[in-house]
């Protein structure tokens, strides 16, 4: 009998194949942050670690009082999604009483942030990814195509998707506005435990008072006063955000609008330039921001495609990020002599800006 002839792929054919092989991996990215999504409303991270970081499918089945017992077999299907696309990971356990073997999955540093049962696990970022992963900001996209087709100025991708902006959403939808609070304290949590960290000996030096404009309840400025008390830290924001923020710290919260008048302080920290300028001194005062410089830091593609990828998504809200050059001519057109980009934050950036 003659030998199997060896099957061949022709260049060409290879092209088209790795082609379409592209364009699926690009259109089936959803079903990525799909799986991610049902992983934190089963609590699969949680379970994981109440048997230590490490647990079979059954061990973890016996944690999810929200699974369905039929939908063991999918869970497994689930499981290996999160685990090739590194949330989890998986190694195989030799020692199950038939001999056989069995898979232990286990906890890696990025499902290590979204476990919320244990305080001192450490930062839990769930409620931001939950946030963005919601049915609200996801629909905003699907119309995406159709939002191009219209002349500017014109609705949001989100409000054409809602017929109302993402504040106005939150000030009538108790559960929305319940959403994006719990996503952005987590958020602002997360980064600035790492920017006190990074930053304590340079950002913060020299510094007696600071105010964050537009801080909301003022996690960020917690978080800085904590770290440092020797800084005077103030939170300023709108009146009905104020009217919630916490009474049992030190922080001083101030009614107000950022567009009108900035309080004095040796140092502002927002996200907008707007009137700071004049609310620091001329001399030892400076604006600290802390966003995405698109382009800045590491080269690594999953970072630049982070970068640009978050500025699609606050596109849908009328939001834009900036590359430095963008950032330069912002800020030379506000009255500052110079900036320095700190790219210590990961797909974030600390911008210091000097009168």
């Amino acid at each position: 009998m003659a030998p199997a002839k060896a099957q061949h792929t022709s260049t060409n054919q290879q092209t088209l194949l790795d082609a379409q092989l592209q364009l699926w991996h690009h259109a089936f990215g959803y079903v990525k942050s799909m799986a991610l999504k049902a992983a934190l409303d089963l609590g699969i991270p949680d379970a994981i670690h109440q048997h230590g970081g490490s647990a079979t499918l059954p061990q973890i089945v016996t944690e999810l009082a929200a699974l369905h017992p039929s939908k063991t077999p999918c869970l497994r299907r689930l499981m290996r999604v999160l685990t090739l696309t590194g949330v989890f990971g998986v190694v195989v356990q030799h020692s199950t009483t038939d001999g056989g073997s069995d898979l232990v999955y286990e906890l890696t540093p990025a499902s290590r942030l979204l476990v919320g049962s244990a305080p001192s696990n450490g930062p839990n970022v769930s409620p931001f990814l939950n946030m963005i992963l919601g049915t609200a900001f996801v629909s905003s996209f699907l119309d995406l195509g159709e939002w191009f087709q219209h002349e500017l100025p014109d609705p949001s991708p989100f409000k054409l998707a809602h017929g109302q902006h993402v504040w106005d959403m939150a000030r009538h939808d108790a559960s929305f506005a319940k959403l994006c609070d719990s996503g952005m304290v987590a958020d602002s949590g997360f980064i600035m435990d790492v920017m006190v960290e990074e930053c304590a000996d340079g950002v913060f030096r020299g510094i007696s008072s600071l105010v964050d404009v537009a801080g909301g309840l003022g996690g960020a400025a917690q978080a800085i006063a904590k770290a440092f008390p020797h800084i005077d830290c103030s939170v300023l924001d709108l009146p009905n955000v104020v009217a919630a923020a916490p009474t049992s710290t030190d922080v001083k919260y101030i009614a107000g609008d950022m567009f009108q008048s900035i309080p004095a302080a040796d140092v502002v920290f927002l996200k907008i330039l707007q009137n700071c300028k004049k609310a620091i001194p001329s001399e030892g005062g400076k604006v600290i921001i802390m966003d995405i410089v698109v382009g800045a830091g590491s080269s690594d593609r999953k970072h630049v495609e982070t970068q640009v990828l978050f500025d699609l998504f606050i596109m849908a809200i009328n939001g834009a990020e900036r590359d430095e050059e963008e950032w330069k001519k912002i800020i030379f057109e506000a009255g500052f002599s110079s900036y320095n980009i700190i790219p210590v934050l990961g797909v974030r950036s600390i911008i210091e800006v000097y009168p």
